[in-house]
């Protein structure tokens, strides 16, 4: 039984890691296109994922619409915002910044897990996601380059929370539906949407920029295909800690890359709201 449970973390973990340096390549493709509108943005990467997940449902034979439609569109509906206003992050703060900000997620998530998955938040996780808060401070308090607003921490922090609902809603799924479905459900509602919120802003990609979104939606399918079987090989809390490494992708990219720079209390208030991350994940591991 101990042996089983193991090996299914395990799995989750490199699941999980796989899906963080994913991501951290779709962050860079993102970072590098300032100059194209965010809803453009997010419908190229939505596009590519739609097109390769209908083709592997096709070839598997799997009804592509699911069983419990009504969630699965929650799904799909949260992670589009999400990630809308996660890209708008991205495109205005440093890299690690952004970054670490959308890594309040799995508080949202343990939040969110007490109304729609019944789990229970202990008097130490309550002190845990206060410690995660406070490095949200630190980081923009501290900030002595100046690209740190208020207002886009602020809409980081929101896009956390709506990622947090999607989680739940993955982890509600689990047992009902195949991972590519609930895969498939992002780029169905996203698609559609961000197609045509694009058509009031549209600028035309040149030369690079084809490379990077074909990279966008390549590396987006890998992740969210490997996130997702990362969700649901374990609990909500216990898997994600290991999304964390992709703030040292994120250090590493934003130093070398984009030549970003912190101070070091910055620096430390993005130590602080990984270790409560963290630190939630670990007892609630215990």
């Amino acid at each position: 039984m101990l042996k089983t449970k193991t090996k299914t973390m395990n799995k989750g973990a490199q699941y999980m890691i796989i899906s963080s340096f994913a991501f951290s390549l779709m962050h860079l493709c993102v970072k590098a296109m300032p100059h194209i509108p965010v809803f453009e943005l997010v419908f190229f990467r939505s596009l590519g994922s739609l097109l390769i997940t209908l083709f592997y449902l096709n070839k598997g034979r799997t009804p592509i619409f699911g069983n419990n439609k009504k969630v699965l569109f929650a799904r799909g509906l949260f992670g589009t915002i999400g990630l809308c206003l996660f890209f708008i992050t991205l495109q205005n703060i440093p890299l690690a910044g952004a970054v670490t900000i959308q890594y309040l997620s799995p508080v949202f998530t343990a939040l969110f897990a007490v109304a729609i998955l019944r789990e229970r938040v202990k008097k130490k996780q309550w002190l845990f996601f206060s410690l995660a808060f406070i490095g949200v401070c630190l980081l923009k308090g501290f900030d002595v380059s100046g690209k740190i607003s208020y207002y886009f921490v602020l809409v980081g922090v929101v896009s956390a929370c709506f990622s947090g609902l999607a989680y739940n809603c993955i982890r509600h799924l689990r047992t009902t539906e195949p991972t590519l479905v609930v895969v498939f459900y992002f780029p169905l509602v996203a698609t559609p949407i961000m197609g045509f919120l694009s058509l009031f802003n549209w600028v035309n990609p040149r030369g690079l920029d084809w490379v990077y979104i074909i990279v966008l939606g390549v590396v987006t399918q890998v992740a969210q295909v490997f996130m997702t079987k990362g969700i649901q090989s374990d609990s909500a809390g216990n898997i994600m800690t290991y999304k964390y490494i992709g703030v040292v992708f994120a250090f590493i990219y934003g130093y070398f890359i984009f030549e970003e720079t912190y101070s070091f209390w910055s620096v430390f208030g993005i130590f602080l709201l990984l270790s409560g991350v963290i630190l939630n994940a670990t007892f609630k591991n215990k």
